[in-house]
């Protein structure tokens, strides 16, 4: 119960902050999607930061190293802080010039007046929607399996299916409200504060937890000599990660290229300068976080407890490995803070995705296809919260399916967004690029990467590779194929398009 209460009251004081910010509130469609572009360079890490880290890291990269060793920082902690890095370096400010200098507030503005196409917006937009449904159920399935583990034996009556600990489908309800009441009323400003809070609590509680549970098994070296004693596998890199198969991955982190949630917190930037800290500060972040999970995660694979029995039980469902290890090893204060951290890191990325589609309803189909002398500025704005809630229906719904891995759910939902990376650097970059070629990416993208997705059990089988390499590389080269040989053969955009985008 003390593990649940301290969950609670933290959901309450998010939800209290979340609303509290609604008073700053202009009223405007800008002020809601884009927080009329006010945000300094502290709150831009933070939040952008926030809104990357996801169960995905605290959760699901706990789980990989559980199964595949300490490989997976280098896999994706590596990766990621270089790339993310460099995304943000040369993409995300280049974005973020246009959404001010031409009043975007989603790339699907951008993409379609680049492009110079309609259809193309048309075509992007259920494709968004389709990849970024899959990465909201990340954070639920990561939120459920957490407090279902720190709350065990809560109630024992109520809930005797899942050992008296708050079941997984209550759980998500209660995310799933928190969210979208502060996310509802405040917009992206909201977002912004929730998130910048968010980061700094389960940063601090991930760290926290780290040291403690380093202690209970006896230090770093006593923990590292049981893993090496009993799963020397565990500390290596091993024969199942070839080189080919190690560098596909650096093309997954390119989807924070994509991110239709990221886009819309590089426009909330007040100026070029607001990223410099962003740069430089998000790689150091992602090693703060990661390091710990993933040695978590190896340790659990030989932590004992006092009576000899394993501190993660054999046969114990996915996705629960950080949660385990904090509930048997740490305090119930610490556990309860612990569930807070891990609640926010799943929050404060889900209110960026909602609010992202919700978005994208709103501007790139209601006021693109109504018009806005029919479409008020405050009718834009319910337009993109009743989406919003759509979206939070259905993907609470899917969250009740059979659980899935969240590593491995994560990076297929990646491998797409990757594919759909060569668009938005051509965009910016290549001159020659056209409409076609960018009609030819997405479609690609749609088939090889639902192809791929069937034949891996559609997100059951967590080593599934295509030609030794992770499916996203398959996926990214023939989206970039397609891109390049259709625009080279296609005619190229018009002169008023090249001016206003490639401005000499």
């Amino acid at each position: 119960m003390t593990q649940l209460i301290i969950m609670v009251l933290y959901l309450s004081l998010l939800l209290g902050l979340g609303l509290l910010s609604n008073r700053m509130f202009r009223g405007t469609a800008k002020d809601y999607f884009a927080a009329s572009h006010s945000i300094g360079p502290v709150m831009l890490l933070m939040s952008v930061f926030g809104t990357t880290m996801t169960a995905f890291a605290l959760v699901g990269s706990t789980g990989e190293s559980y199964r595949a060793g300490i490989g997976v920082y280098g896999l994706m902690a590596s990766w990621s802080a270089l790339v993310h890095a460099a995304v943000f370096f040369f993409v995300g400010i280049r974005l973020w010039a246009f959404g001010k200098r031409y009043g975007y507030l989603t790339q699907i503005q951008f993409l379609r007046e680049r492009y110079e196409s309609d259809f193309l917006g048309l075509l992007l937009f259920p494709i968004l929607v389709a990849l970024t449904i899959p990465y909201l159920l990340t954070g639920l399935l990561g939120a459920g399996s957490v407090v279902v583990s720190l709350t065990r034996g809560a109630f024992p009556e109520a809930f005797a299916a899942t050992g008296g600990g708050v079941p997984p489908w209550l759980t998500g309800l209660a995310v799933c409200a928190v969210v979208l009441l502060y996310v509802f009323f405040a917009g992206l400003r909201g977002a912004a504060w929730a998130n910048t809070f968010q980061t700094a609590v389960f940063m601090l509680a991930g760290i926290v937890s780290f040291f403690v549970i380093a202690s209970k098994l006896g230090g770093f070296s006593s923990a590292s000599q049981a893993v090496l004693e009993a799963h020397p596998e565990k500390l290596v890199r091993g024969e199942a990660i070839s080189p080919l198969h190690f560098f596909s991955y650096c093309l997954i982190p390119l989807s924070a290229g994509v991110f239709p949630h990221l886009f819309q917190h590089w426009l909330t930037a007040r100026s070029a300068e607001t990223f410099r800290l962003t740069v430089v500060g998000h790689p150091i972040f992602i090693m703060v976080v990661w390091a710990p999970c993933v040695l978590i995660g190896v340790w659990a694979t030989s932590a004992m407890m006092p009576d000899g029995s394993p501190v993660v039980p054999p046969g114990s469902p996915p996705n629960v490995e950080f949660a385990v290890m904090v509930e048997r090893l740490t305090t119930p204060w610490l556990g309860g803070m612990l569930g807070a951290g891990i609640l926010a890191a799943i929050m404060s990325s889900l209110d960026s995705q909602f609010l992202a589609l919700g978005s994208m309803f709103a501007n790139d189909i209601v006021l693109r296809y109504f018009g806005r002398k029919r479409i008020s500025d405050a009718r834009q704005v319910l337009c993109g919260r009743l989406f919003l809630v759509a979206v939070v229906v259905v993907a609470y719904l899917l969250s009740l399916l059979e659980p899935r891995s969240v590593f491995t759910f994560g990076v297929w939902c990646f491998s797409g967004f990757s594919a759909l990376f060569p668009i938005v650097w051509a965009a910016v970059y290549w001159r020659r690029a056209t409409a076609s070629g960018a009609i030819a990416c997405i479609v690609v993208t749609a088939v090889v990467w639902s192809a791929l997705f069937r034949a891996g059990d559609y997100g059951a089988d967590p080593g599934y590779l295509f030609a030794g390499m992770m499916p996203a590389a398959t996926v990214f080269a023939a989206s970039t194929a397609a891109l390049v040989l259709v625009s080279l053969v296609t005619k190229a955009p018009s002169a008023a398009t090249l001016a206003k985008f490639f401005p000499k």
